[in-house]
């Protein structure tokens, strides 16, 4: 593993979304306020059912079809939509979209969501359309008819994508999971749901980013909201064009990783630093490798060969993607660094018992001084320097 191949991997918040076109009927009819709006709420509760009970027709009676056929392989629990704005022309509505993927998601995924609207020959509504908000991304079956492959401990969803590719997804997810749980605990989910769209572009898409922002980046882990609680729906978003050019255990860590933060996202809060979130999730996927640390830090050991031991601990901007994938790897190898140390001299325990503890802070300030001095019995300057006398004793 290259040290860029840890640049390959991130944390992000999830916007996820849904679907296209329809041949139009009847010009459409200018809305008439709330009862319009009620009508209009009406015919997309029947939609949500229609789909949900897997009945095409009820389902076209409703509007365009293109969202049943692409989401025919989809498994849902829940599907419903909420009205919230009609243009007064009643040519279309934003609402809010809200579903559960069956046996994966304990709690919703939302999405706004932008519908075309026109009117029936009788005069009744049909939705002539629909796809993402302004400034929201797609949804995977946006962008085509969705695959899906079930794991043992895995869902793969796929669009452009062969079955056979999507098997060999489902198998590194399936042994990511149960090595989370060994490091982490058995106190989550245990399942982990894996997007992989056609392509760079693809991924940007569901993102809601340009594509630029994730080149050369092989996974992001997406969720609607961190924080302590009922965590919410994650995803594992795949670039197939940066997770293709990943040797096997390259491929294996980034997914491993990845699973960590689907894991950890309960304990993962506004206090944790990205160095500890990231250097966590780095520290699990590297787990039983075999990697030496020169190995897997290859960046921070030229620094470190130039003279070049870093002065503190990543901040958090150290983790944008900013065009420096060597600084980027630094920040991720020194995460990584300071969490091996406290796993190697405290053990895996005591690592598991800091993570929680800056995790249940109320806010960033005082976080990781408090957990320092809780569970390591430590100051944040007696650990930094601990750190930098470690990182250069492993790669001096």
């Amino acid at each position: 593993m290259a040290g860029r191949e840890r640049a390959w991997r991130a944390a992000a918040g999830l916007c996820l979304l849904l679907l296209p076109a329809f041949s139009g009927c009847a010009s459409p009819a200018p809305g008439n306020g709330t009862g319009a709006r009620a009508e209009v709420q009406r015919v997309l509760d029947r939609r949500a059912t229609a789909l949900l009970g897997r009945d095409e027709a009820a389902y076209a009676t409703t509007g365009t079809r293109t969202p049943y056929t692409r989401l025919r392989a989809l498994p849902l629990a829940s599907w419903a939509y909420r009205v919230t704005s009609l243009r007064p022309d009643g040519t279309s509505a934003e609402a809010e979209l809200s579903y559960r993927v069956a046996g994966q998601d304990t709690a919703p995924v939302t999405a706004r969501r932008t519908l075309t609207l026109s009117h029936t020959a009788d005069g009744g509504w049909y939705v002539a359309a629909e796809g993402p908000a302004r400034g929201a991304g797609e949804q995977l079956w946006d962008q085509g008819p969705v695959s899906a492959v079930s794991g043992a401990h895995s869902l793969v969803l796929g669009t452009g994508q062969s079955t056979g590719a999507l098997r060999g997804y489902a198998r590194l997810a399936d042994r990511a999971v149960p090595a989370v749980s060994r490091a982490w605990g058995a106190r989550w989910a245990r399942r982990v749901v894996v997007l992989v769209p056609r392509s760079l572009d693809g991924m940007a898409a569901l993102l809601g980013s340009p594509a630029a922002r994730y080149r050369g980046i092989a996974a992001v882990t997406t969720a609607e909201t961190p924080g302590a609680g009922r965590a919410p729906a994650d995803r594992v978003v795949v670039n197939p064009e940066a997770y293709a050019a990943l040797g096997d255990l390259g491929k294996q860590v980034v997914l491993t990783h990845e699973t960590t933060h689907v894991a950890t996202r309960s304990a993962t809060t506004a206090a944790t630093p990205l160095w500890l979130s990231e250097g966590y999730a780095d520290w699990t996927g590297y787990l039983g490798t075999g990697r030496t640390p020169a190995e897997a830090a290859p960046e921070l050991t030229r620094a470190v060969a130039e003279g070049r031991v870093p002065d503190a601990l990543p901040a958090d901007k150290d983790f944008g993607f900013t065009g420096d994938p060597a600084g980027l790897a630094r920040a991720y190898e020194s995460g990584w660094l300071a969490c091996r140390m406290i796993a190697e001299r405290g053990g895996e325990e005591e690592l598991r018992a800091f993570y929680r503890a800056v995790g249940a802070h109320r806010g960033r300030a005082g976080a990781v001084e408090g957990a320092l001095k809780k569970v390591l019995d430590t100051t944040p300057e007696a650990f930094t320097a601990q750190w930098q006398d470690y990182v250069r004793d492993q790669l001096g």
